[in-house]
């Protein structure tokens, strides 16, 4: 599970080395090529559970819709707004999402803990927003923000599917197929129509685009399925916290991204948030 948040931390600088093709492009390919790589694994679990997941169109298709919007806006605000931030939005907004989105649809109350991490977010988010970013004239840090908020609410708008999925006792490998599967098929064709138009794509962006689709999404995907099985979901959260970690140490050692004050303060803020959303009630 450590290594799948390590592979992950990656995305945002390998996406950095293909500047000529359309982060749309970048996340068509990235999530729409993991995603059916997902089918041709979980194959055989899907068509043992056809059934199940027959009764469940209509989550899985929520799932999948989210699943196909999620890397469109996570990879968009990355590039407009800073890897690192881009990255910490859209991981740091997807618990706080999450919570919302159990409230609407599971009734499960809104404790003080999660509404205190939201007003800790905001102010990140503030923060963030009244950064300068002097990357480019393309750049935009509110829109980075925006989008990494986008980013974050589909994240957790695919991720309670496959929760609900395997609550109604459809297995792990045809849930995340099914869900991840039909994502990568919406993608498909974003991403054969992308790539046509794109007018050059020199040897680098191929081997960015291949890796992106082979190692953080599909092989980060299995190595997180199969550790999750072995450990909690708070211990899995805890864990996935290396992501954000290793993109910013990645996007200022290497790509010289500059946050500075309001923009460090911030992050930390955002990573406090997600602390305080993850770490385990004290019992008496």
């Amino acid at each position: 599970m450590f290594a799948a948040a390590v592979l992950w931390g990656t995305t945002g600088l390998a996406a950095a080395y293909a500047p000529t093709v359309s982060p749309l492009v970048i996340g068509a390919v990235a999530m729409g090529g993991g995603g059916l790589l997902q089918i041709v694994a979980n194959s055989e679990a899907m068509r043992a559970n056809q059934g199940d997941l027959r009764r469940n169109t209509a989550v899985t298709v929520v799932g999948a819709l989210c699943a196909a919007v999620y890397p469109l806006a996570f990879y968009s605000s990355m590039r407009v707004g800073g890897v690192a931030l881009g990255t910490v939005v859209s991981l740091a907004s997807a618990p706080m999402a999450s919570a919302v989105i159990e409230r609407v649809l599971d009734d499960r109350a809104l404790t003080v803990r999660w509404m205190i991490a939201c007003l800790v977010g905001i102010a990140g988010s503030t923060a963030l927003c009244l950064t300068e970013n002097s990357d480019g004239p393309g750049s935009s840090v509110p829109l980075g923000v925006a989008l990494g908020l986008v980013a974050g609410a589909t994240y957790a708008g695919y991720s309670w599917t496959l929760r609900r999925l395997m609550n109604r006792h459809v297995p792990r490998g045809a849930a995340t197929g099914a869900v991840l599967g039909l994502g990568g098929v919406i993608l498909a064709p974003i991403a054969v129509i992308g790539l046509t138009l794109t007018a050059s794509i020199p040897t680098t962006a191929w081997l960015v685009l291949v890796y992106l689709a082979i190692v953080p999404m599909f092989l980060g995907y299995v190595l997180f399925s199969r550790g999750l099985a072995g450990v909690d979901a708070t211990t899995a959260t805890t864990i996935t916290l290396v992501e954000p970690a290793v993109a910013t140490l990645l996007a200022v050692v290497i790509l010289h991204e500059h946050l500075g004050v309001r923009g460090w303060t911030g992050m930390a803020l955002l990573a406090l948030a997600l602390v305080i959303l993850v770490t385990p009630a004290r019992r008496t």
